[in-house]
């Protein structure tokens, strides 16, 4: 590992800081020159400063956990003065300055740094000046890693069977022992495993495509030196196992084809993000295109790296996350087309870059991965790639959706010239008119047609053979029995009614007349006669009528008693009748409406009767009928979860011939109207109604009924009381075919 990253960080120091100032006639300009190196120690940091003689870019690297490359480009290193004082306090033990030249034979200024620990250095710039900071280990610094134990190298990478597992075993110079082995949670599916103090001699990508195991890649981590991150891409679900060596040199990772692996790989796989300008057909791959796998007993080759990502996934989605090598870039007015191919040289992939690209880069940017860098240059200058195979092709946004649009267009036009055919289908559940439209809109290319037959309930569908097929699978998905759903409600009234009523009748007659010998001592009047009474006598015996002079009886009455007095000539009569009533009673009806429907389709039961009314207009009599009746409407919906979701229309009506206007009863209703959800078989409650009526009276005779005691004589008292109670319930039950 150390020497493929040396080679590969020192093509990537050769290549990145492209950029130096050109003239406006495109000849080079002299040279900047390395002036200084320094150093110094404080309590905590050892530091190292290198000078030019103007602001120049550079590019920062630490190929091994031992060694940190700064390459400045377009700098002479002659003349420098190296004051670097060894100290043993300082994490840099030793600074070396190189010349060489780059690929494109430009003058490459190299100061090689080697540290006395496995540290990671920090980087930055001030001017003409780049300092390096290195931590002291003997301080605790986080970023150190323990060197305890003899180092091993990854050797080979075997890939087997085991019955319906897959087993991927990395094969090593000594122990392989992991730090951390985790699972990915979030993004495309991927295991990581931590090895520290390994290196690895095999290619950083090794396709495998077998089982559930796309690829391999092995890289040194971004987190800490010495640390090689196994990182294990896969196209489903899976469960693992680590399975170690007796002598620990060899570790095999067993995926295991479990029951809920064998699920998972029916659904679709989780993609990764599509990348600004990917054209649907070409297939990205998570770590980027990978070469062949190395032949047994051959030299590793260097792989291409991983492909750049997006920094942002689709909406709702967690930020991908970069896996490219930590690089430091400090670029002022850097030529754009020089800078993208630099990350051609770092990734190893073949980069493409399209001739209409111009402009230049200015960015400063510390130990960030370089396929993030990579992408924040893209989206900054408006540019996308599209990736065929082991090529990534950099080109404008634009340019990309036009050549999209125009390979959409042509795939459009290919299969829309294609030969007609007839697609005939008899439909048993659904009717061939219902189903015309949507067919028309989801399965159907533009030169297709439909036609429907009603009597035979057939559609005839005209179109490409793919769309034929679609639309097939489309009607055998669509034209299924649809279960019914029988609906019961339940209407009960209930009542219950108290009545009582006292009252009192007297009444009072007196006369004086020749025949009963009791005249008055007058001239006139000599005879006459006192009556009370609240009617007028009929008749010649008028005189012996019953005189009423309170007449407060009960309507009615279910019992009475009466009292007669009267002198033997029947001069004076007194007669005094009392009656009372007192009615209870209590009612129940029950009406129970059923109607059963398919799914989806209002249904509708009605018992009663039909009122006819008379209407005159015009001298012309129209009759019309309005229902009196118990009507049930509902339109149910099964849902998936086997509840019930109704519309629901109850409405008992009853005439009231008690109260009939010209022959013609009112109507007494109750309804409800509503949307309920309700599990199959399960009953509820969708409305009621409670009436409750309380009444009291009194007739009485003006100023007589005060008089204590005798006052009952001259009153009436009634007393009624009344309620009604209506409950609607409604019980769906779902009848599966």
């Amino acid at each position: 590992m150390h020497r493929h990253s040396l080679r590969l960080w020192a093509c990537a120091a050769l290549a990145l800081c492209v950029i130096a100032p050109l003239a406006a006639n495109g000849a080079r300009t002299d040279l900047a020159v390395l002036k200084r190196i320094a150093s110094r120690v404080d309590d905590r940091v050892g530091t190292v400063s290198i000078e030019a003689s103007d602001p120049v870019p550079y590019v920062a690297s630490q190929p091994d956990a031992r060694t940190f490359v700064v390459e400045l480009r377009e700098v002479s290193a002659s003349g420098v003065a190296d004051r670097f004082v060894p100290d043993p306090r300082n994490p840099i033990s030793a600074v070396q300055v190189e010349s060489g030249r780059a690929a494109d034979g430009a003058d490459v200024a190299r100061v090689r740094l080697t540290l006395n620990q496995p540290i990671r250095p920090r980087v930055r710039s001030t001017r003409n000046v780049i300092v390096v900071e290195a931590d002291r280990p003997e301080l605790g610094a986080s970023n150190t890693v323990s060197m305890a134990g003899p180092s091993s190298a990854i050797r080979d990478l075997r890939v087997t069977r085991r019955g319906d597992a897959t087993a991927v075993t990395l094969l090593g110079t000594g122990r392989l022992v992991t730090s951390s082995v985790e699972m990915s949670k979030t993004g495309p599916r991927r295991l990581q495993l931590d090895l520290p103090n390994v290196t690895s001699a095999l290619p950083s990508i090794t396709p495998i495509k077998q089982g559930p195991v796309e690829r391999v890649h092995i890289g040194m981590s971004p987190i800490s030196p010495l640390v090689t991150r196994v990182t294990i891409e896969l196209t489903r679900a899976a469960t693992y196992r680590l399975d170690p060596s007796p002598d620990g040199q060899d570790l095999t990772v067993v995926f295991e084809q479990a029951a809920s692996a064998l699920a998972a790989n029916m659904a679709a796989d989780t993609k990764s993000p599509p990348v600004a300008g990917v054209t649907p057909s070409a297939e990205m791959p998570a770590q980027g295109a990978a070469a062949p796998a190395p032949a047994a007993q051959a030299p590793a080759q260097p792989a291409p790296a991983a492909a750049p990502r997006q920094s942002q996934s689709p909406a709702g989605g967690a930020p991908t996350r970069f896996t490219g090598h930590p690089v430091s870039l400090d670029f002022q007015g850097a030529d754009l087309r020089a800078v993208l191919r630099t990350f051609a040289e770092i990734s190893g992939l073949n980069v493409v870059i399209d001739p209409t690209i111009q402009g230049t880069v200015d960015v400063a940017l510390r130990d960030v991965p370089w396929d993030q860098a990579l992408d924040i240059i893209l989206r900054a200058n408006k540019l996308g790639y599209a990736v065929d195979g082991t090529i990534v092709r950099v080109a404008p946004l634009a340019v990309l959706a036009d050549e999209e649009g125009q390979r959409r267009k042509l795939a459009e036009e290919q299969a829309l010239s294609g030969e007609l055919r007839v697609l005939t289908r008899s439909l048993s559940y659904a009717k061939a008119e219902d189903l015309k439209a949507l067919l028309t809109a989801t399965a159907l290319s533009q030169r297709g047609t439909i036609q429907t037959d009603a009597r035979t309930n057939t559609i005839i569908i005209n179109d490409l053979a793919d769309r034929l097929d679609r639309a097939g699978q489309l009607l055998t998905t669509l034209d299924v029995p649809q279960p019914q759903v029988e609906i019961e409600a339940r209407i009960v009234q209930t009542t219950r009614e108290f009545a009582r009523s006292l009252g009192v009748q007297w009444g009072i007659g007196a006369r004086a007349s020749t025949a009963l010998g009791n005249t008055l001592p007058l001239a006139f009047p000599n005879q006459g006669s006192i009556t009370g009474r609240t009617g007028t006598a009929q008749g010649a015996d008028a005189g012996d009528a019953a005189n009423t002079a309170v007449n407060l009886g009960v309507t009615g009455a279910s019992s009475a008693l009466g009292l007669a007095l009267g002198s033997i000539n029947g001069a004076v009569n007194l007669d005094v009748a009392l009656s009372a009533l007192e009615r209870q009673g209590q009612g129940r009806l029950l009406s129970t409406p059923r109607v059963s429907t398919q799914n989806n389709i209002e249904a509708e039961i009605t018992q009663g009767i039909q009122i006819p009314i008379q209407t005159v207009a015009n001298n012309t009599v129209t009759v019309s009928f309005k229902d009196a009746a118990l009507t049930l409407k509902v339109t149910p919906q099964i849902t998936a979860a086997n509840t019930v979701i109704m519309n629901i229309s109850v409405e008992n009506a009853s005439p009231d011939f008690s109260r009939s206007v010209n022959n013609i009863p009112p109507i007494d209703t109750q309804r409800a109207i509503t949307r309920v959800l309700v599990s199959d078989g399960d009953t509820t409650v969708i409305g009621g109604i409670y009436v409750s009526r309380e009444q009291s009276a009194q007739d009485r005779t003006p100023g007589l009924h005060q008089i204590p005691l005798l006052g009952w004589l001259f009153k009436r008292d009634t007393l009624a009381d009344e309620s009604r109670e209506l409950l609607i319930f409604i019980t769906p039950r779902i009848q599966r075919l």
